[in-house]
Parts: structure tokens; sequence; C-alpha cells
């Protein structure tokens, strides 16, 4: 059995985790990183990274067809033409490798040491990792938990056959021709519109009143007037049930649904992706050998990232929402940099939140119900992307943008916006947000025309009362 001794333990190398290590090598601090698959964790391998790939095939194909059928506006005439998913998923597994790499040569880069191999704690100092060459013995004066999350499964949809994930839906080897989604949530719709789009018929199946019910109606409208425009069947208020083997009409699986009005009913579907959530990973790595207090199913830290035990410091997914890569990656950064002894703290309210449907849907910061909540009267100024030159020539006039600001001072507490492309403007807004901008800073910066990002200098304008172009 092989022992050996660091300053900082990483256990997952997932986007906190890998950030950490990097960061922690960065600042001399002798570092081990323990992973059990490749480098990147869940967002690089099977989520972030190769979901965006093939929502981006599957737009380009979307675009083409439409094309084809003559009712493009542009005048362009192209054949029909075909999707090859084998090879849209080669090139999407290229891009993962090259980042698996990048990320690889980062540690090394760092001398960040990688044991391949799964950790399980011997108490809040030590840890065992079963290689395949050995148990390998790790004791550290720190660690740092980013085990991550992995999907919810449902007890009576339990994975397997034709009921998959969302990792094994970016590994589909041809379009299915029926698609039932269990969850409408963001992975749900991010993934379903991608399948409409490559040719599926797709049927979103929720349990609650409106899908995205995370974000308020007016922000998701366009998205689902685009879901009515793609042929997807959306079912709200409906419950799945378990899996049918006699499809609509005698063919393939069904999925088992009951209604709004309590009625039994069964949507044809080669595959059912069920989409309900993510869980923390906190099983199978000793959890029952220390005592770290829980916040529910999540690991309890302060702002801080540090857990009820001195030495150990959680980040990412397995504590709690959101579970965004880029928190995790804040996180991870900051606590290397309190391990390496500097003086650092960590504040969440300007997290950008990305939902890539079509039109895409940011959040930074507080919604109108949350401001009005916690400040008061506010000010919210709006800007729609059809007064936008920009977004005219990109076909995109549907969406806006929205300032939320204190009505007082003018302190900008908000920022949304749903449109396309406007997953870009994600940075801008947590800019603002983090520099504690006013309505007249946003609305006092020159912005690059046509763009845009003109429509969230007009939000401030309007918030003020003197909109230029509405």
């Amino acid at each position: 059995m092989k022992e050996i001794s660091c300053k900082l333990l990483v256990i997952g190398a997932g986007p906190g985790g890998y950030i950490s290590a990097i960061r922690a090598g960065q600042l001399g601090v002798d570092t081990v990183i323990v992973e059990v698959a490749k480098p990147g964790g869940t967002c690089l391998n099977v989520g972030c990274i190769p979901s965006k790939a093939l929502i981006h095939a599957a737009e380009e194909f979307e675009k083409i067809a439409h094309m084809a059928g003559g009712k493009g506006m542009l005048g362009i005439s192209v054949a029909a033409p075909t999707l090859d998913l084998m090879k849209t998923i080669t090139w999407k597994d290229g891009i993962v490798s090259r980042l698996n790499s990048g990320v690889a040569g980062l540690l090394k880069k760092a001398r960040v040491k990688t044991v391949h191999g799964w950790a399980t704690f011997r108490d809040g100092k030590t840890v065992e990792v079963e290689t395949e060459t050995g148990t390998q013995v790790i004791r550290a004066e720190a660690v740092v938990i980013a085990t991550g999350s992995v999907p919810v499964e449902l007890p009576f949809l339990p994975f397997g056959g034709p009921v998959i994930s969302s990792t094994e839906a970016l590994a589909l080897s041809e379009v299915p021709k029926t698609l039932a989604v269990v969850g409408g949530g963001y992975i749900g719709l991010e993934l379903g519109m991608a399948f409409a789009k490559m040719g599926s018929h797709v049927t979103m199946v929720e349990a609650l009143p409106r899908v995205l019910a995370q974000y308020d109606a007016e922000l998701t409208r366009p998205v689902l007037k685009r879901l009515g425009e793609l042929g997807i069947d959306v079912m709200t208020e409906a419950k799945a049930k378990g899996l049918s083997t006699q499809g609509q009409a005698g063919k393939g699986d069904a999925l088992r649904v009951e209604t709004a009005d309590g009625k039994d009913a069964k949507v044809a579907a080669d595959k059912i992706l069920v989409t309900v959530g993510r869980k923390p990973l906190t099983d199978g790595w000793g959890l029952d050998q220390i005592d770290l207090d829980m916040a529910g199913k999540f690991i309890r830290i302060d702002d801080q990232c540090r857990t009820s035990m001195r030495g150990i410091y959680a980040i990412g997914d397995v504590t709690g929402e959101p579970m965004l890569a880029h928190r995790a990656m804040a996180q991870g950064e900051m606590v290397a940099e309190i391990v390496a002894g500097h003086k650092r703290s960590w504040d969440k309210r300007a997290i950008p939140a990305i939902c890539f449907t079509d039109p895409e849907l940011v959040t930074a910061g507080l919604s109108p119900e949350e401001a009005k909540a916690q400040a008061g009267e506010i000010k919210v100024g709006q800007f729609p992307f059809a007064a936008n030159g920009r977004a005219m020539t990109k076909q995109g006039e549907d969406g806006f943008v929205r300032v939320v600001a204190r009505a007082d001072n003018h302190l900008v507490l908000g920022i949304q916006a749903v449109g396309q492309g406007v997953s870009e403007l994600s940075a801008a807004f947590g800019l603002a947000l983090e520099m504690g901008a006013r309505l007249e800073d946003i609305a006092g910066t020159i912005h690059a025309h046509p763009t845009q990002g003109e429509g969230f200098q007009e939000a401030a304008l309007k918030a003020l009362g003197h909109a230029l172009h509405i």
C-alpha cells in the first residue's frame, strides 16, 4: 500500500476541483487531485460542453432544413439535408477530448499530482484511493470535496433500455423518431428542442403548471412560442407513471402518463429522457467516516466553503444550488487562495444563469418579484429585440432585455434577457452587478452599434424614463 502526503487534496476533477487544484499549484501549494474518470467532470464530459455542441449542430441542421423547405426569407435555396448523428457525436467527442487534454496539461503545468481512482475517506485527513495498480493512501493538511452531482433517477423509470439520462442522450447513435422528455426544466428543454430540430417528435411531460417554472412567465413566453413552432407537444400538470411495453398503435415503447384531468394516457417514445433534476454525489466515498453537518442532502458550508470539520472544504454541486459550473469554479479558486494563506470571501449575488434553449435565457441577480420583496419600490426597464437592428438582421426579434433597479438610488439589482444569442450578454450583466452599477452607469456606457448589447443600454434608459429607440 503506497502512501503520499500533501498540503491540499482535491477530490473530484470537475470544474470546481480542477480550478481549485490549478490555482493552488500556481500559489506553490503541494496539491494532489483524485478523479476516477476523465478530468473536467460532468460539465466537460457529459454536460455543458457536449450538450452545447449537440445544440449547435441541431440549430445548423434546422436552419438548412428550413431553407430546403422554401420557408426562408434570406434568398438561400438548398437541397434537402440529411443528418449523420454518429458523425456529429464524433465531432462532439473530439472537442471534449481536446478539452480533457487541456485540463490535464494545465494541472501538470501547475505541478499538481493527479491520482486516477475512487477516493474513500478513512478520516478527516486521510483517504484511500483504489487505483489500477493498487491502493494509494493520501494524507493531507486540507481537503476539498468536489464530487459533484448525478442525474436523479425515478424509481418507476429506472435508467436502462429506452429510459435514458442526459448522459446517454448525448451519445445516441441515431435520432429517435419519438422522444418523451420527463421534466420541463432547463436540461429537458435544451435537449428536447435540439432533438426536435434534428427530426424527433418530442413530447414534454411536466408535473408543474408550466415548463421552465423557475423563470417568470414573461421571460419564458418566447421559448414557449418556439416549442409550438418546432411541433413539440407540451403536457403540463401531467405525471409520468412508468413504462408501457405497448406504444401507440402497438409500436415500440410508450410512457404511461396521468394527465391534468386525472386520465391515463400513453405517449409513444423510442426513448424516454428523464430530466427531473440532479442530486449531490455523497455516497460511496466514506461520508460516514467523517462528521460533516448537512443541509438536507447537501454538505453545509459557510461563506468561505468551510464545512463543519476543520480543514475540510466543499465546493460545487455537492453544496447545493445553484448547480452551475462557474459557481464551482469561483468557489474552487477562492478555497485554493484561502489554503495558501490569502484572505478571501465569496459573494454569490452576481452569478449569471443561462438556459440554452431557443431563444436563450439569461438571469443575473434578482427578478422583479424578488427585488420588490427585498428593496420595496423598484424601477424596471425593458427593451424589445424587435426594435434592435442587429437582432433583426439575425432574424432574432423575439425577446428582450430587462433591468431591475432600486427606485431611490437606481442601484441595479437584477438583469434578465431572452433572445437569440443572449448568453453572450451574461458577462456584461454579471459585471454590472459585481461593480455595483446604477442605471446611469449602464445608460452612460457607449455600446457599439449594431449589437444586441445595445438592448442592455436601452433597457437602462427605459427605466430612467427616456429610451431612445422605442
